[in-house]
């Protein structure tokens, strides 16, 4: 159970407009950058998304906390959110897979909260004047002060968060599974393998994990922090390397861009996801910038041509394409919503990135596939070594 008392609540945006509204908590003070997320589902694996941290998330959907919340589906090891958004917070839960209610949940983790406001009219403001600082508090007689100290907070622009998130030590992946199988492999489990994937954890998220065990139970998955040094990398012998998710400016996470430019001409293949796509793209020489209001919801149409997918996207920056063709770096897929870069592959070594979820989670399915195109990869230098070779070199007489 939960305390059910309410306090008046206000949130308050940098370009000082103030929403009114109410909370289950007393609060004094939380800030972070208020995004906005489209999703209609999947608020549990939105919360517990490490690529959140340090942010407010504004749910669009009208009604959150009708299913409650189980302790199976969480995508970390606890939550990072600085704080929800919604217009209305459902009291009680009902589902048979809940263990625990919305709101005691966020009593437990000590989440800041505002319900009552119009969540229509702040994502339409935030999408008209772009993501901004804000904060929550119940202290509602005290708004000059407020926005005062909100004013000196630190702007997502530069900001290095992946340190936070990022685990210290590495995670026990027999202990991440998942609820039902997400994907069926087109070539039977017991083909690949055994093999070796070292995972850097930018903010990892567990569906990640629990992709690659469904492919096979002959793949040995290691997960290391995100400062791991290149040689330490290369001394736990890997296959393949995949880059994860997380929070943050990627320009910033120089530790990141400097371990993977030190291995990409390893012939290792290498496997990058949203922030683990930036810090591939900038390792190869190309730049990032802040999106207006990002993206972040389970519908956005990705591909190139004919062939698209729709997918789980939650990112504020996004990788700037160069006007020339690029000698190294392939643009192979469109953000069709906005044309920015959706995903690279790269033109000499065994690297692609893309910038949406394929582990979705919650989202559609439809990149799942790529785990296996990974894996497929894997295999394939791994039982010949000198393909990449032979190719470039034939490549010099094209």
């Amino acid at each position: 159970m939960f305390d059910t008392k309410t306090y008046k609540t206000v949130l308050l945006l940098e370009d000082n407009t103030v929403y009114h509204g109410w909370s289950f908590t007393k609060q004094n003070y939380t800030s972070g950058e208020v995004v906005f997320n489209t999703g209609m589902t999947g608020y549990q694996e939105i919360m517990t998304d490490p690529s959140y941290a340090g942010q407010i998330i504004t749910f669009t959907y009208p009604e959150i906390g009708n299913t409650g919340i189980n302790f199976e589906d969480n995508e970390s090891r606890r939550p990072f959110i600085k704080g929800i958004v919604t217009k209305n917070l459902c009291l009680h839960s009902s589902n048979w897979r809940a263990q625990q209610s919305l709101i005691a949940y966020l009593q437990e983790h000590d989440i800041a909260h505002i319900y009552g406001i119009d969540t229509r009219a702040l994502t339409k403001h935030l999408r008209t004047t772009g993501t901004m600082n804000g904060c929550i508090s119940t202290e509602i007689d005290k708004i000059p002060e407020l926005m005062a100290k909100l004013q000196t907070c630190q702007q997502m622009e530069g900001l290095d968060i992946v340190r936070q998130v990022s685990s210290s030590s590495s995670i026990a992946c027999e202990q991440i599974q998942a609820y039902t199988p997400q994907y069926k492999p087109t070539i039977p489990k017991s083909t690949y393998g055994p093999l070796n994937i070292v995972v850097v954890d930018f903010g990892v998220k567990y569906n990640i994990i629990r992709a690659m065990q469904e492919l096979s139970e002959n793949i040995n998955i290691k997960i290391v922090a995100a400062d791991t040094q290149s040689q330490d990398i290369l001394a736990l012998q890997p296959d393949g390397i995949l880059l994860s998710n997380g929070p943050g400016d990627p320009s910033v996470v120089h530790y990141g861009i400097q371990m993977v430019q030190n291995l990409i001409d390893k012939e290792i293949p290498m496997f990058g996801i949203c922030m683990g796509h930036q810090i591939l793209s900038l390792a190869c020489g190309l730049h990032t910038f802040k999106l207006k209001f990002g993206h972040r919801g389970l519908n956005h149409p990705v591909g190139i041509n004919q062939d698209i997918s729709i997918s789980s996207q939650n990112h504020g920056f996004a990788v700037m394409p160069r006007i020339t063709k690029d000698k190294e770096i392939l643009i192979y897929e469109t953000n069709h919503n906005d044309q920015t870069v959706a995903s690279i592959v790269h033109r000499q070594h065994p690297c692609f990135a893309v910038q949406y979820h394929p582990e979705a989670s919650p989202g559609p399915h439809d990149s799942m596939n790529l785990f296996e195109h990974f894996v497929k990869i894997i295999t394939v230098i791994k039982k010949h070594p000198k393909i990449q070779k032979t190719y470039r070199e034939s490549d010099m007489f094209h």
